[in-house]
């Protein structure tokens, strides 16, 4: 008997995802991002130094540099990357609702033994698209019908499908929810090292230097601040993939009913 593959083709990309964000967000911090920050935080302290009354102006650099800003950046391109897949799978099931997998003409009813024929059509669909829900859908419904000669028995059938969909799509966000909890607690990590550095440098602060404190402040807001941001637009990506996957399973419903259900007739 031949094993199926233990593990699926999206928990391969989503790993090979995350690791390729991660060399690439820490490449382009180690090289670009942090040695401009230091630069600049650098020419700041001797701008200070020289006068204590300068103003310095705040630099994107200098907000993004540290640990937690990096690894929010890297867990929201990972979420990204994640819904680019399922809303590209969404949009290739949702193009089967164009094609006419039940070819009938108005007015042409279906009875029981005419199910099979029907079935087979479906069946010879590539192994891709008859995997989606909508060639699911049908196939359960003719089945149903076959078995029970109930109109009714088949749109019961049909609507269980749709809805243990809805149900799968909602769980296989349950990865991208968590990401997008995890990215404020990150900034809050920030918050708090950044407070208690600050605290380590009071006693400069104490003898008229407070750069150091400052800069440690900075990093506890910045991080807070970045991740409230990438959370923001997480957020909102994630409820459009969550639209975009309710309305794919309603109008496959709706599909069912309109192209089958009501052509189906006893005798």
């Amino acid at each position: 008997m031949k094993k199926s593959f233990p593990i699926s083709f999206e928990f391969i990309y989503q790993l090979f995802a995350l690791i390729i964000i991660f060399i690439i967000v820490h490449a382009a911090y180690e090289m670009v991002i942090r040695p401009k920050a230091e630069a600049i935080l650098t020419l700041q302290a001797a701008m200070l130094s020289e006068d204590k009354s300068q103003v310095v102006e705040r630099s994107a650099f200098v907000m993004i540099r540290d640990y937690e800003q990096e690894a929010c950046f890297i867990l929201m391109f990972w979420a990204m990357a994640i819904m680019i897949y399922k809303s590209i799978a969404t949009i290739r099931h949702r193009s089967l609702l164009q094609k006419d997998l039940v070819p009938l003409s108005e007015g042409v009813r279906i009875l029981p033994e005419d199910t099979r024929e029907l079935s087979r059509q479906i069946q010879a669909l590539p192994t891709p698209q008859r995997t989606a829900l909508l060639p699911r859908a049908l196939m359960a419904a003719l089945h149903r019908f076959q078995t029970t000669g109930n109109i009714q028995d088949a749109a019961d059938a049909t609507h269980a499908y749709c809805n243990a969909e809805s149900e799968r799509l909602e769980s296989d966000l349950s990865m991208i929810r968590y990401i997008a909890w995890a990215i404020p607690s990150v900034g809050f990590i920030g918050t708090v090292r950044g407070i208690g550095e600050a605290l380590g440098h009071a006693h400069k602060a104490l003898e008229g230097d407070i750069f150091d404190v400052t800069t440690s402040l900075g990093v506890a807001f910045n991080s807070t601040l970045i991740a409230l941001l990438i959370s923001i637009v997480l957020m909102f990506l994630l409820h459009q993939l969550q639209s975009l996957q309710e309305h794919y399973v309603l109008d496959t419903e709706e599909y069912c009913e309109e192209k089958l259900t009501r052509h189906l007739h006893r005798q």
